[in-house]
């Protein structure tokens, strides 16, 4: 049993996928990885996510420490988003899902 931020987890899987899971956070986490992006370049590289999603799910990747959310003092306003510290650490893992997307369809070609 895991205790954070007063919700228990039967096992660390379960927190890692309440923190990254979904359809979404893992995407955003690897565009975040190559660059520091405004809300409508995630948006405009994500065109099936709705704006409220999207603003949902980055909140969340804040909360979590994640991601850093920079907000310049300026009209319009300019708000951009990066990977902290922590984020960067789950680049690696993503990389790893990434590579073993394309062997999953390599392998698959024969069908």
């Amino acid at each position: 049993m895991i205790k954070y931020k007063d919700t228990e987890y039967q096992c660390s899987m379960e927190l890692t996928l309440d923190i990254i899971g979904g359809k979404w956070k893992p995407i955003i986490l690897w565009y975040l990885s190559s660059s520091t992006l405004r809300f409508g370049e995630l948006k405009k590289k994500m065109p099936k996510i709705t704006q409220k999603m999207l603003t949902q799910q980055l909140k969340s990747l804040e909360e979590n420490e994640l991601i850093n959310r920079v907000v310049y003092n300026e009209i319009p306003p300019k708000v951009e988003y990066s990977l902290t510290d922590k984020g960067k650490t789950l680049v690696p893992i993503l990389a790893g899902l990434s590579e073993w997307a394309h062997e999953y369809i390599n392998s698959n070609k024969a069908y």
